[in-house]
């Protein structure tokens, strides 16, 4: 019926919570022999091979690198397996790859792929894991040298030179022994203080990022990525600040590289504002004025584009004699002759005409952007074009050579800017601005000075003194590289411009990962039935209604896009965007698990890139990366970090583990393994109880859910993609702690136990402490515990979980009768109806089958909440029409879906086809 299973198997595991550290230490070590023994086993080699196609299936214009996921069944692969790739032509492709995940027994769960592709390669692929592949010659292959001063690095097509210490990202870039770049710099300019209406304004002062640390991460013979570590430096030396992340990717045979970009604020917000905030590169002129030239690309396919010195006054330079309109050809980007083949009088001309030495874009709004040039720096910009939403491309070059750059999600994260400077000197600079000069200062500050807020009563805001801090967040951007040597086309500006917007990206489909299983518990789409194709109609509205919305109310900008808002507000027809916690919704109730379950049964592109910019958004902004909270997140609130509440459920590994295993996404990756350990002390240092329960005897307290079951998550996640058990003996204590306790995963009051983060114990704090708590089920608890309950094969965790699920929510009489206390453990509805789901799947009762149905289906006066269905709001009393849905919130949305999902595939059978809400609506 489905692929989750519920195997209870007794297994003989120690009791942790008895053993002291070196036990446990000795423990580990006899799990990592035992791991390395059975990835020398011999698994099942037998794999038939494994359909691939593109994402939103349309194969790349131009050739560039690709790097996906792949998952395989449990003990059917071994880790030292190779692959072959081919295409529908039987035509090998080079591959590269390396191990992701492990299954428990050692046999390979994700591998990390990558190959070459282009529009002539195919659409469809297929990937067959062998014992060893047939050698594939690759026509280009990466080369890479690392020096104890720098790493030197050829595709084939290009060659770069990356020191090792300085401020130079990159050195040099070179074609065919041509450079192209003289090197690249990342820039921050910081203002001292926020800019008054009038009066004497704060000092400037430009940083450059100054290298620490670079490591080869991969080198080859596919691709290489090389990691760079730093911070921003002063020019005069006198600070240091604003860390820094760049990875560089190079692909075989590519002329083009991919940056991903990111920065961690470490300043005081009070007093500490970026002015500007990019990189720049160096690029060579080496012609004359009107043979070098300029490129911007606009929305839709349209560029603007010039050259330095148009050949044109009162009328184009053109050739008589030979009828040759020299100025037409000089727009297509062709070599124009040397001044001296020119007539006298076109010298003339040329010396007279005006030529143009800068060039900007500037995006400050969503919906606009503007191109100015100016001929000097001491004379005026003038307007030069117009349009809405830039694509995020400039191209400088000369007809010998020329550098292009694309930001992508240029325009969702304005304010953005695309600058070219000095293009009449030797060397041109070419500016990708990510937080515009132009633009008002970064102002990090919180949005009002009330110590305590607005209080949880009066506006669900929970800040607390002090608490209100940007430092240690982050945020992480793409931009590509095109080397090139001459002007590129048009058409093919244009194909860097989507390739670098919506990055090719090889899948398998979603009946091949729901059959694995992977990620616990979702259901394929099934219209079979009337009530099956209602609630797959409420799903698919879900998703276009805040698609829909993220554009009608502009949830863009450099910190925001990415996040949806929390609460509406049906009386001013806007979202609650300026109401303490009910603004911005920083992954509160899981809209990120839901938007990657809906992707995983979909296929959808639409839905995958509204997914990846969410989890891009909330693993960087909404996570502390270092300083006093690092490890923990921000709750909601109108600034992303305005909150008082900073816990693992927001910094916790689950929110980013179905990207990372499908894209190989290196910093995702750094964002889950740092929070196995970060998260774990930092719960210890912030007790996320601290205003509600007195400190107890123990370190500090640990709720069953938000917060164990999302420290368990991390473990989980660090189990598997290192195979190491010690991991999986950090949930195993907290397992045999609560099995020892009378009451489960209810033995705590407000769910919450003494916490050890030393030695990962939890502690119950009274002996008539009994309870519950509705975060524990609503903040990714459920979806890491349906794959715990595969992966750990345990008869303890089994018993608690199953309990768990039965008795959430149940009538106080069932309660009283497991327990012999009358208390209620929840409330039924909704959000919680995948417990009594799972219980029933994996008993076989249908008693809880109806329950589960009963509880999601039928909730009264509540009902209209499930309703996904789109009103027109327009009138005086709105700026724009916009698009409603009756009591909107994306509590419920998020968790009504996630159940949807879910509840099709646990007892989707069971489904009552009699509802009145089927046939209201069919």
């Amino acid at each position: 019926m489905s692929h989750l299973s519920v195997k209870i198997t007794p297994e003989k595991i120690p009791s942790f919570c008895n053993l002291s550290l070196n036990a446990l230490s000795n423990v580990a070590l006899y799990g990592l022999l035992l791991f390395s023994l059975l990835v020398k086993s011999v698994f099942a080699q037998k794999v038939e091979p494994i359909p691939l196609s593109y994402l939103g299936e349309k194969a790349p214009a131009l050739s560039t690198g690709v790097s996906w996921g792949v998952p395989f069944p449990e003990g059917k692969v071994d880790p030292k397996s190779q692959f072959e790739l081919k295409n529908a032509q039987n035509q090998r492709l080079p591959v590269q790859s390396w191990p992701l995940a492990y299954w428990p027994d050692g046999s390979l769960k994700w591998i990390g792929l990558s190959t070459v592709v282009d529009s002539a390669t195919g659409t469809y692929f297929e990937l067959q894991p062998v014992k060893k592949a047939p050698k594939h010659q690759l026509k280009s292959k990466i080369e890479v040298t690392e020096t104890a001063s720098n790493v030197l690095l050829s595709t084939g097509a290009i060659e770069c030179d990356i020191p090792k210490q300085g401020d130079q990202l990159i050195r040099t870039i070179k074609m065919a022994g041509t450079e192209i770049s003289a090197g690249g710099r990342l820039i921050c300019i910081l203002q001292d203080g926020p800019s008054p209406d009038v009066g004497t304004q704060p000092d400037r002062e430009r940083f450059n990022g100054e290298i620490e640390k670079v490591t080869v991460e991969q080198n080859g013979p596919v691709r290489a990525v090389v990691k760079i570590e730093g911070k921003h430096v002063s020019e005069s030396g006198e600070r240091s600040w604003l860390p820094f992340i760049v990875r560089l990717y190079f692909y075989a045979g590519q002329q083009s590289v991919r940056l991903v970009h990111t920065i961690i604020y470490d300043g005081d917000q009070e007093k500490d504002f970026i002015r500007g905030l990019g990189l720049v590169f160096d690029v060579p002129m080496n012609e004359q004025f009107y043979n070098r030239h300029i490129r911007f690309s606009g929305e839709n396919g349209g560029l603007w584009d010039e050259p330095c010195q148009p050949l044109v006054g009162g009328f184009p330079l053109f050739e008589f004699k030979n009828r040759k309109n020299y100025y037409a050809d000089q727009l297509t980007g062709a070599r124009i002759a040397e001044p001296d083949s020119f007539s006298e009088r076109q010298q003339f001309l040329l010396t007279n005409w005006a030529s143009w030495n800068d060039f900007k874009l500037q995006q400050l709004s969503a919906d606009g952007f503007v191109v100015q040039k100016r001929t000097n720096a001491e004379s005026a910009w003038i307007g030069a074009g117009y349009g809405k939403r830039s694509a995020g491309m400039a191209f400088v070059g000369d007809v010998s050579g020329g550098l292009a750059m694309c930001v992508r999600d240029f325009w969702q994260s304005f304010p953005s800017a695309l600058e070219v400077r000095n293009v009449k000197s030797d060397t041109a600079q070419l500016y990708a601005w990510l937080w515009s000069p132009d633009a008002e200062a970064m102002d990090m500050r919180h949005y009002d000075t009330l110590e305590w807020g607005h209080t949880l009563q009066a506006s669900y805001e929970d800040v607390q003194p002090g608490f209100s801090t940007a430092t240690g967040v982050g945020r992480t951007s793409e931009i590509s590289l095109f080397a090139s040597a001459g002007v590129l086309a048009n058409e093919t500006l244009n194909n860097i411009v989507v390739q670098s917007n919506h990055p090719p990206l090889l899948t398998v489909s979603a009946e091949y990962i729901h059959n694995i299983p992977v990620f616990g518990a979702w259901s394929l789409p099934d219209s079979s039935t009337p009530g099956k194709r209602w609630v797959e109609n409420q799903l698919d509205n879900a998703f276009a209604y805040y698609k829909l919305e993220i554009d009608q109310r502009h949830w863009y900008g450099f910190w925001h896009y990415g996040d949806v808002r929390h609460g509406y507000d049906a009386d001013r027809h806007v979202w609650k965007y300026d109401i303490g916690g009910y603004a911005w919704d920083n992954a509160e109730l899981m809209p990120n698990m839901w938007l990657w379950y809906n992707y995983l049964r979909s296929s959808r592109e639409e839905v995958f890139r509204m997914a990846e910019a969410m989890t891009r958004h909330t693993g960087e902004v909404d996570v502390y990366h270092l300083g006093r909270f690092e490890g923990l997140g921000s709750r909601h609130n109108v600034i992303h970090w305005g909150c008082g509440a900073k816990e693992v459920r927001i910094s916790q590994a689950a929110l980013g583990r179905i990207y990372y295993y499908l894209t190989t996404d290196e910093r995702t990756g750094d964002l889950m393994h740092a929070s196995v350990e970060v998260s774990n002390k930092a719960i210890g240092n912030l007790d996320p109880v601290r205003l509600i329960m007195e400190k107890s005897n123990y370190p500090t307290h640990a709720r069953v859910g938000p917060d164990w079951l999302a420290l368990a998550g991390n473990w989980m996640t660090e189990w598997e993609r290192t195979g190491d058990k010690r991991y999986r003996d950090r949930i195993m204590v907290g397992v045999n702690c609560l099995a020892e306790m009378p009451y489960g995963f209810f033995s705590g009051n407000n769910a919450a136990f003494g916490y050890d983060p030393e030695t990962y114990k939890l502690y119950r704090l009274d002996e008539n402490d009994i309870g519950f708590l509705h975060l524990s089920v609503l903040m990714g608890g459920p979806e890491v515990a349906f794959e715990l309950t595969h992966l750990l094969q345990d008869n303890k965790w089994d018993k608690l979980w199953l309990q768990f699920c039965r008795l959430y929510a149940a009538p106080k009489e069932q309660i009283e009768k497991e327990f012999g206390k009358a208390v209620e453990l929840g409330n039924p509805g909704p959000w919680y109806s995948r417990l009594p789901a799972y219980y029933a799947r994996a008993t076989n009762d249908t008693s809880y089958a109806k329950r589960a149905w009963d509880e999601f289906l039928n909730v009264g006066a509540r009902r209209y909440h499930t309703n996904f269905e789109m009103k027109k709001f327009e009138g005086s009393a709105t700026l724009q029409p916009v698009f409603e849905i009756d009591g909107v919130s994306t509590n419920n949305t998020a968790q009504w879906c996630l159940n949807a999902i879910e509840l099709l595939q646990l007892i989707g059978d069971e489904l009552p086809e009699d509802n009145a809400r089927f046939q209201d609506d069919n």
